[in-house]
């Protein structure tokens, strides 16, 4: 396993940790690549690189509370091989031996194989693992998106969204909800090639990403307001980032914007994991919060690796990454350490 150079000091106050892996994009398929056809995509060896990471994590002295899957888990040149269901078979039987519990994310990889009414009764549906213990907000995510918040470590939240809520992807084309997403998409994004992001003022407007519902920030918006009344550190998860200074422009969720708005209107969030972009990202917004787009295992040659483990302390979450996956450091904002 290829570590990255530079060791991150270990403090005595760990209070608990968890993975973390994005596009594994799965396919029982020889090396291709990309659309633009510059980037080489290891389909057959993601499979490989998955069992790598959780070898790992489930020999790791502090073993990870659970891992976070960020999307993309098999790739969509499955569907037109007629292989979605033996192929997410295969990397969910990978994950079975994975110690801990795997917390899903949906992607636009998944929407390319199966529909959203498929995923929902899935095993990629992990909205069970939703805290019922811990005391949580009154407030439930309707069944309109598939997000959910869960309390790994006492004062810490972890909320899962969805970014293809708002999506043409997955969806019915005869739905209104289709019909909604459409219109969204054609008002941004005029070319023919509804995928082209050439030319467009806002770039993310492409088929291939999604963005949340008013009707999920409002739900987002409830559960932050709990969080900082309850005084908790809050991680948040999506395929897509939403952040520019973490991602290419292209890789963003539509309404973007929208989900920072939420966010910067509360204290609690730390963090906000994302995938989608496989060269990866980072950056420390001016509101403190942390977003890392964590780097595709699908781009990820077989000599390397590219997953990471987070290690929670009560100041900073410190990220061990593994091959292309750099080292991070990452802070609380100074008014949460004083909480």
């Amino acid at each position: 396993m290829d570590d990255q150079p530079g060791t991150l000091r270990e403090s005595s106050e760990l209070l608990f940790s968890f993975g973390v892996i994005a596009d594994i994009q799965y396919a029982d398929l020889e090396d291709g690549y990309n659309f633009q056809g510059n980037r080489r995509r290891y389909y057959r060896h993601s499979l490989l690189h998955l069992q790598g990471a959780i070898e790992d994590w489930n020999n790791e002295g502090n073993i990870p509370c659970c891992v976070l899957q960020l999307g993309d888990i098999i790739d969509g040149y499955n569907a037109q091989y007629q292989a979605s269901e033996k192929s997410l078979e295969l990397v969910m039987n990978t994950f079975e031996t994975l110690k801990v519990p795997v917390h899903h994310t949906w992607g636009n990889h998944e929407f390319y194989n199966f529909s959203r009414d498929y995923l929902t009764n899935s095993k990629l549906n992990t909205k069970f693992l939703e805290d019922q213990i811990v005391h949580h907000p009154e407030t439930i995510p309707s069944e309109n998106y598939y997000a959910y918040h869960f309390v790994p470590y006492p004062k810490f939240r972890f909320i899962l969204l969805d970014a293809y809520d708002l999506s043409v992807l997955g969806v019915d084309q005869s739905s209104p909800k289709y019909q909604q997403c459409m219109k969204i998409l054609k008002e941004h994004n005029p070319n023919a090639e509804l995928n082209n992001p050439q030319g467009l003022s806002e770039p993310q407007f492409v088929q291939f990403n999604g963005g949340f519902s008013q009707e999920q920030l409002n739900w987002l918006n409830e559960v932050l307001t709990f969080c900082d009344t309850n005084q908790e550190k809050v991680v948040i998860v999506s395929h897509l980032p939403i952040y520019p200074g973490s991602s290419d422009s292209v890789s963003l969720a539509w309404n973007y914007r929208d989900a920072l708005a939420v966010i910067w209107s509360h204290e609690c969030v730390v963090c906000f994991f994302a995938g989608h972009t496989h060269d990866g990202g980072y950056s420390e917004d001016p509101f403190g919060v942390h977003h890392v787009s964590l780097e595709g295992v699908i781009e990820t040659a077989p000599d390397s690796q590219a997953f990471g483990t987070v290690h929670v302390y009560p100041d900073k979450m410190m990220l061990k990454g593994r091959g292309r996956v750099p080292n991070r450091i990452m802070n609380y904002k100074k008014r949460m350490t004083s909480l």
